[in-house]
This record gives structure tokens, C-alpha cells and sequence, in this order.
């Protein structure tokens, strides 16, 4: 279904009663908040919480060190209820979820097996962040090596999303593709097509500022993407660590100690009126110690 036959459909259910308070709200401006009125939320990967804790401890961990949600993988490993249970009794929301058979089994692969099973993977992630009470499904959309030509995987990739999109109108939920080492749409201009391309509302970019310095600015994507960003993950990246040291070394640096100009960063997404809502920490995990330190670089970061 294009955009505007989707929005028009959607206008014409009246009270919205079968859609959800996500998709009555998206490219209606009457009810948009300007994203400058509101803090971004901050929010952490589960996997970057190396504390011998239950998980409720964890979650009380995650509020006390002043975090407002967590991410998890997924089709996720823990029984949903006690992931719900955890998030009403500390207040820690569960805004998105990272499907985690993109990578190893991409929505790109020659054999069409592979493909329809990270589709149906990816199906459960749309039904799963929507019970937690979230709203977007972090999805790689392909990857180009030596035995998948770049063109392959553009039409692969293409096909499986817009097969996704019954599972984003069913749920209501949000698919944010995102960008990675992946060998695959490496400008901003691309990014945008592809997105363009697809052409539907809840199908957008899922933005890692961190992963461009390799190749990119972040501010310049940003601007280039615009309102089709509906997440975004923060890490940090040396170019100087990644000469000296080794391509991966580029991480090995604090959030504000690498390359990323972060007032420019943010003032970008004050431009566009970045509507996500979220700005979530990738990066390696580690103590209480360690994660405060991160909440409170995240902290700093959106105030500026």
C-alpha cells in the first residue's frame, strides 16, 4: 500500500478504534509535539547490564542510575510477563526492541528459506515490542559480501520489508532500519530512497550515530533523512583509534572523548523535529559504575 492511499484509508476509520494510538498519530500534525518542547529520552541496551541481579534488580539498577527504558533482542528469551511485571513495578520502559536474526540469517539472502524466516522472526518482533508497550523493531535490512552482489541484495531486501508491511499494519508497530557495517547503502541519499522506495508511514531509519564516522558525518545524514529517522542509537567513534589501532578500535572510546561533533549532532535533529523520542546507548557493557558513567554522558549529551 503507497503512503498516501495508507493515510487516506487510515483517516477514513474515523475514531481509529482498530488502529493503534501510534499509527492514528503518524503524518497528522495536529497531533505531533514539536520535538524541542520535550527531552529526548535515555535509554541502554539489556545486554550492557553485567550485574549478578534478578531481572526486576536489574530493571531497579537500570531507574536508579537515571535510565528511562531498556532495549531488548529479539524474539526475546524471557517470558514476556515477567519482562511487564518488571517495567509496572519500576517504571522502566521497553520503547523498542533489535531483531536478532537479521544478521546472521539478512532479509538479503539468495535463498528465499532464509529470507521468509527472519520475516517471520521479524513478524514476532512487531508482536512482541507491541505487548511490552513499545513501539519500533530495529531490523538490519541487508548485507553485501563476496558471494551476495550489492544488486541481489537491494531486490531481496526490498521484497522481504514490503512482505513485512501486513505484520506493521496489523500491529500498528514501527520497522526502523538501520545501518551497520553491512557493506550495504552507505550514503544518506540511498538510505532516504530506500526508505522512499518502500513508501509507507511506519517503515522508517533506525539512525546509529556512531557507525557513520567510518565512512560519514551523522549530522549530514540526519538532515538528509529528516522525519524518516523514528530511532536513534548512540556510541561513540575515534577515526584516529580505527588508523592506529585497527578498524574496531575506533570504538574503544567514551561517548564525547571520539569524533562525533554532538552539539552539531543534536542540533540536526532539533532541525528536522526529531519525533522519536529515544536516544538509546550501544556500546560495551559492563558494572553500575560503568553504566552511570553512560547515563550520564547520554544525559549531557541531550541537553545539548
Amino acid at each position: 500500500m503507497e503512503r498516501k492511499t495508507f493515510i487516506k484509508t487510515a483517516s477514513l476509520l474515523a475514531a481509529g478504534a482498530t488502529l493503534s494510538p501510534v499509527l492514528r498519530g503518524f503524518g497528522n500534525p495536529a497531533i505531533k509535539t514539536p520535538a524541542n518542547a520535550r527531552p529526548l529520552k535515555i535509554g541502554l541496551g539489556f545486554g550492557m547490564i553485567k550485574e549478578d541481579l534478578s531481572l526486576l534488580d536489574k530493571f531497579k539498577l537500570v531507574k536508579d542510575l537515571g535510565f528511562d527504558g531498556i532495549e531488548f533482542n529479539s524474539p526475546v528469551d524471557l517470558p514476556i510477563k515477567e519482562l511487564l511485571a518488571a517495567r509496572d513495578k519500576t517504571g522502566v520502559e521497553l520503547p523498542s526492541v533489535v531483531n536478532k536474526d537479521h544478521w546472521p540469517k539478512p532479509l538479503s539472502d539468495p535463498d528465499p528459506s532464509v529470507r521468509q524466516f527472519t520475516i517471520d522472526s521479524v513478524a514476532k518482533s512487531l508482536s512482541e515490542v507491541k505487548e511490552l508497550g513499545g513501539d519500533t523493531v530495529l531490523v538490519v535490512p541487508g548485507v553485501v559480501n563476496e558471494k551476495v552482489p550489492y544488486e541481489v541484495a537491494y531486490k531481496n531486501a526490498l521484497e522481504s520489508i514490503r512482505r513485512l508491511i501486513p505484520h506493521v499494519e496489523k500491529t500498528g508497530m514501527k520497522i526502523g532500519l538501520e545501518n551497520v557495517w553491512n557493506n550495504f547503502i552507505l550514503s544518506p541519499v540511498e538510505a532516504r530512497e530506500f526508505v522512499d522506495t518502500i513508501d509507507h508511514p511506519l517503515i522508517g531509519w533506525y539512525f546509529d550515530i556512531g557507525n557513520i564516522l567510518r565512512y560519514g558525518w551523522p549530522e549530514h545524514w540526519i538532515t538528509t533523512l529528516g522525519s524518516r529517522i523514528v530511532k536513534l542509537h548512540a556510541k561513540e567513534f575515534s577515526r584516529e583509534k580505527m588508523n592506529n589501532e585497527g578498524l574496531w578500535k575506533g570504538f574503544d572510546v567514551d561517548l564525547l572523548a571520539g569524533d562525533n561533533n554532538w552539539p552539531v549532532v543534536m542540533e540536526a535533529l532539533r532541525k528536522i523535529d526529531y519525533q522519536g523520542g529515544w536516544l538509546t546507548a550501544e556500546v560495551k557493557a559492563g558494572d553500575r559504575n560503568h553504566l552511570k558513567k553512560i547515563a550520564e554522558q547520554l544525559d549531557e549529551i541531550r541537553k545539548l
